[in-house]
């Protein structure tokens, strides 16, 4: 499913991230029809998979070394998808020294996509930044609300158009299946205590088997890559607050990572992957 943006990193920048305020322009994109997401949603799989993250490119010579892992779980269930995405950077700048950065993500999100219960907690050296955590519910049209628990217990509208997760990746693939090459959509998901994002998606060289991957069940899947670009919805700003790529699989597994985190940039290679079992599930007969 779209990985979750690593957070920790995000939030130290925040103050230190150049803006513009230029309002940013976003390319309209053609919806897919309802059956093509719904295609690419059943093609989606369960997954556990960690991934070697390792240092390519720091900017302004800030960041000495970084290294890392991230493990990321996602499990089909008959109710709905429940995630949980571990993020693990140790860093060493020349402001701030050694680091350890940890972000915690979990969320359950209902198979037709209109429910998502979250949390997630950051913490650097130890010490705890920051626990977002609520539900949120969404009408057939996109639109509808959220309810923090913490850190502050209060309630959001969300745009219509809005999708969570498992419904954001299911639309990139669907986008890409049809040819697509762009798609902007809200995006929420219980990452930031301020609603959702704006996301602009970029599809490149989205081809047919075979995808040149060391794993077994994903070397006769179409796969391409994907490049997502993370927006503040009142910032009103061309800068993306994120980016992050990857090369995307036709069944929502991701074997290259590539996090930018603005003062410098990661590279995530997938090192284990399982693949559980979908659950075999039946409407009991009425009565």
């Amino acid at each position: 499913m779209t990985l979750r943006p690593p957070r920790p990193r995000a939030t130290i920048l925040a103050n230190t991230l150049a803006t513009s305020m230029a309002t940013a322009t976003l390319f309209v994109f053609a919806v897919p029809a309802a059956h093509a997401q719904a295609s690419a949603a059943a093609a989606l799989v369960s997954q556990r998979a960690v991934y070697d993250l390792g240092l390519v490119e720091a900017a302004g010579g800030q960041t000495l070394s970084a290294t890392g892992r991230m493990s990321y779980t996602v499990l089909k269930t008959c109710l709905g998808w429940s995630s949980h995405q571990r993020l693990d950077i140790q860093s060493v700048t020349r402001q701030r020294g050694e680091e350890h950065l940890l972000s915690d993500y979990a969320a359950q999100e209902s198979l037709d996509g209109q429910h998502l219960t979250f949390k997630s907690q950051e913490t650097r050296n130890g010490k705890l930044l920051r626990v977002v955590s609520g539900e949120a519910s969404l009408a057939p049209d996109g639109s509808g609300v959220v309810q923090y628990r913490q850190p502050l217990a209060k309630t959001l509208p969300l745009p219509a158009g809005t999708l969570f997760p498992v419904a954001h990746t299911a639309r990139i693939l669907a986008t890409a299946a049809s040819g697509g090459k762009e798609l902007t959509t809200p995006l929420f998901d219980g990452t930031l205590p301020d609603g959702p994002e704006d996301t602009y998606v970029t599809l490149l060289n989205w081809s047919p088997p075979p995808a040149g991957s060391p794993y077994l069940p994903l070397q006769k899947l179409a796969a391409g890559h994907v490049h997502i670009a993370f927006y503040d919805r009142n910032a009103h700003t061309m800068m993306p607050e994120y980016e992050m790529g990857m090369r995307y699989f036709a069944n929502g597994v991701s074997d290259q990572l590539h996090l930018d985190f603005g003062d410098y940039k990661m590279q995530g290679t997938l090192s284990t992957l399982d693949l559980p079992a979908t659950p075999s599930c039946t409407q009991p007969a009425p009565h």
